[in-house]
């Protein structure tokens, strides 16, 4: 059976979880007020998601497209404390991904010399699928932010007064919580809006750091369980009424370089990012752009993602923050 998780907040504000099939009405979990709980109580009990729910019991029902509409639906994780969450990524994962950043380098490197993007990539579709008991390939890998860079489905982006740019990147997240051994547990995976600054990125691609320190956007339903070899999407930018760019997307590790549990193998070896109680939101990459199809978004146009393993789309609208003051002061 097909389990899906929504975080949301019911009409009087109180926070609650409901657990989903594949119809687009859910029961609330009874017990547990966010997914966290529901996993770390689950991993306390060695039992799988599915069990944990069956033993806590299922409520009333909630009709999740209503709660979207009200802006009640939360991302499917979250951690009371947004330091101990975590948010990265993988780039140059997917069958296609690496043609859009080798064009940005090859003006510098030339035409015949093969570029750091195309030379990760090679080396991803050579080794980054490896065999049971080997270690393959690392990827490409960065950081975005902690909790605080998480936007809810159907919230707005906030993009900084200092950005060139604001731009989606549809992706498959995967999402994880740290057991208090230090065991990394998947709880699930979520349709993702990977925002970046790709005007930041193009200029010298060592700025991809600075280009990842966006917001994001995951959900609005958690898959548990496996994700499909093959996840076909649609990624959209509307303007008002006109849609200024809507092209299909493909993920799952039949269009990737690299298998999902090579990217984990490749995040969690470092000890800092098994720390217990903290979670993980780990997006694994994309081919995918409308940056690429030369598309300027501007304050006011709404990003569309939507995919055949998810039941509903994630929508985000762009806007601009206030510039901040960020001068330092001597204590």
């Amino acid at each position: 059976m097909v389990l899906r998780l929504v975080q949301f907040r019911t009409k009087d504000g109180a926070r609650a979880i409901a657990a989903l099939g594949n119809d687009t009405h859910g029961q609330v979990i009874a017990g547990v007020a966010t997914t966290y709980e529901l996993a770390r109580k689950a991993i306390a009990a060695g039992v799988s998601l599915a069990a944990m729910v069956e033993s806590l019991g299922l409520g009333e029902t909630v009709d999740i497209r209503e709660a979207l509409a009200d802006g009640r639906v939360l991302a499917p994780i979250d951690h009371a404390d947004p330091a101990h969450l975590v948010v990265t990524g993988t780039g140059l994962t997917h069958l296609g991904s690496a043609e859009g950043r080798d064009a940005m380098h090859k003006k510098l490197a030339g035409e015949d010399v093969l570029t750091d993007s195309m030379k990760m990539f090679k080396h991803g579709v050579e080794s980054g699928k490896p065999k049971p008991g080997e270690t393959g390939f690392q990827p490409e890998w960065f950081y975005k932010g902690d909790g605080s860079s998480i936007v809810a489905p159907e919230a707005g982006f906030s993009s900084p007064a200092f950005a060139q740019d604001g731009g989606e990147e549809p992706e498959i997240v995967g999402l994880y919580i740290i057991g208090d051994d230090g065991t990394p547990w998947r709880v699930g995976f979520a349709l993702g809006n990977e925002f970046s600054d790709h005007v930041t990125e193009k200029f010298n691609y060592l700025w991809l750091a600075h280009s990842k320190l966006r917001q994001c956007s995951f959900g609005p339903d958690l898959l548990t369980g496996d994700l499909p070899a093959a996840v076909t999407g649609r990624s959209r930018v509307r303007r008002g009424n006109e849609i200024l760019f809507d092209k299909p997307f493909l993920s799952g590790e039949t269009n990737m370089s690299h298998t999902i549990a090579n990217l984990e193998t490749h995040h969690f070896k470092y000890p800092g990012f098994r720390r217990p109680g903290d979670v993980h939101v780990h997006f694994f990459g994309t081919a995918t752009l409308s940056f690429s199809a030369d598309i300027q978004t501007r304050d006011g146009d709404v990003f569309e993602i939507e995919a055949d393993a998810f039941l509903f789309p994630l929508r985000n609208a762009l806007g601009t923050a206030a510039a901040a003051d960020a001068k330092v002061k001597a204590l």
